[in-house]
């Protein structure tokens, strides 16, 4: 009998704890988001109520855009149950109504049980495709909701000098849901690399910590610099978020299957450098890193200078915090970035593969599976062409999160 081979994606009891915990503290969001509108509403704090609103609906339409686009490229093909009870008028109806990515949770905690029980190979493929698309729309939402909620929350925590139960509650939710999607995000790029090139967990926890060492900074900036000129937050973005588009649309990705998608994802990336680096080009991005993190730097030296230079002014808005402690923790929130730079170093030098080939990149990778005997009238050749094209569920590689992996890993 001929052997032959497909790396198969499989799904580890550390991505089945994740899956679950992933579920668990989005519904622990959706929670907190309630309560917090109410709060705010009821404190009659109507200029916070208005920009959460704004950053929860415009969250949902962003991710329920991405996640409808890509069925779309999928032809709308539907891979569990909970998926196929929907058709595809039911299915759009639930996209409106801004349901559709809680469709793809459940379909991934469906396919995760399963496959975690039955230890079918062809259920973890499909439980791993799933969840590919399901980290990347958690990472969007991270970038587009709980991002700008955890600025928001810093920013009324500073400016009323106290700390009250709703406030930091949706702060540690906040935190807690970037940690989550982060960690997730990795660990899908992670499948994607072959057994003997596997990462072990410790390289998600360096590539957690210098991204909390990164983004806990920049966050604490923008707050620090809106406790004190709140006027100019929205400008700072608008004219960031532009001049990172344009990189974005320079970059020239080629992530999604439409011209319309494709803006639209350009769009999201400018979005996402807003708060932190994201990999989308090929080849070395050396450069433009160091680019990306000297202005992110600069930038966060700026806000920190600008809060620094606000406290010393006489007026009493600005005299609840001391001098002082307002240099001490400019000082920290940049100290810490750097920090952080230094981390990423770390994981550059000491736990990041650079690779060759990933899994998917040709269809005849190696992996435990037989091929068709020889008995079945097929030569080597016709063999591993059948196998490739009559067996698709074995590899059922997501070709966007690919797409994500070549870059992070080139």
């Amino acid at each position: 009998m001929m052997s032959g081979t497909f790396h198969l994606f499989k799904l580890s009891w550390v991505d089945f704890l994740f899956t679950v915990a992933g579920l668990g503290l989005l519904v622990l969001d959706i929670v907190l988001d309630v309560y917090a509108v109410v709060s705010f509403y009821n404190e009659k704090a109507y200029v916070p109520l208005g920009f959460l609103l704004l950053f929860l609906v415009g969250s949902s339409v962003l991710v329920q855009a991405f996640s409808w686009l890509w069925y779309s490229y999928e032809d709308f093909k539907r891979e569990t149950k909970v998926e196929k009870c929907l058709s595809l008028s039911q299915l759009r109806l639930f996209h409106v109504l801004q349901l559709g990515i809680y469709i793809r949770h459940a379909g991934v905690f469906e396919f995760s049980v399963r496959s975690f029980c039955s230890k079918l190979h062809t259920e973890e493929g499909v439980a791993v495709f799933l969840s590919h698309d399901l980290s990347m729309l958690r990472l969007v939402e991270t970038f587009s909701e709980s991002c700008p909620q955890l600025v928001l929350m810093l920013t009324i925590i500073l400016q009323r000098n106290q700390l009250d139960f709703v406030t930091v509650l949706k702060a540690i939710g906040s935190a807690l849901a970037i940690a989550c999607s982060v960690t997730m995000y990795h660990r899908s790029l992670r499948s994607f690399l072959v057994d003997k090139e596997n990462q072990q967990v410790t390289s998600s926890v360096v590539y957690f910590l210098w991204n909390l060492l990164l983004i806990a900074p920049r966050l604490t900036a923008l707050a620090l610099f809106a406790s004190v000129l709140p006027c100019f937050i929205l400008t700072h973005f608008i004219c960031s978020w532009m001049m990172l588009f344009f990189f974005a649309w320079r970059s020239k990705t080629s992530f999604m299957d439409s011209a319309f998608g494709e803006w639209l994802y350009r769009a999201t990336v400018g979005l996402i450098w807003y708060f932190d680096w994201f990999n989308v080009v090929d080849g070395k991005t050396r450069y433009q890193t160091l680019l990306y993190h000297g202005y992110i730097l600069a930038d966060i030296s700026l806000l920190c200078g600008l809060y620094c230079w606000m406290k010393m002014s006489p007026e009493p808005p600005y005299l609840d915090t001391p001098l002082l402690n307002a240099i001490i923790t400019a000082a920290s929130v940049v100290g810490v970035y750097i920090l952080g730079l230094f981390l990423k170093v770390i994981y550059y030098k000491c736990c990041h593969p650079n690779l060759v080939q990933l899994k998917g990149d040709t269809p005849t990778d190696e992996v435990d599976f037989p091929l068709r005997s020889s008995s079945e009238g097929h030569s080597p050749v016709a063999m591993t062409r059948t196998f490739a094209i009559a067996e698709p569920d074995i590899m059922h590689c997501n070709k966007r999160m690919k797409k994500l992996a070549e870059n992070f890993y080139s």
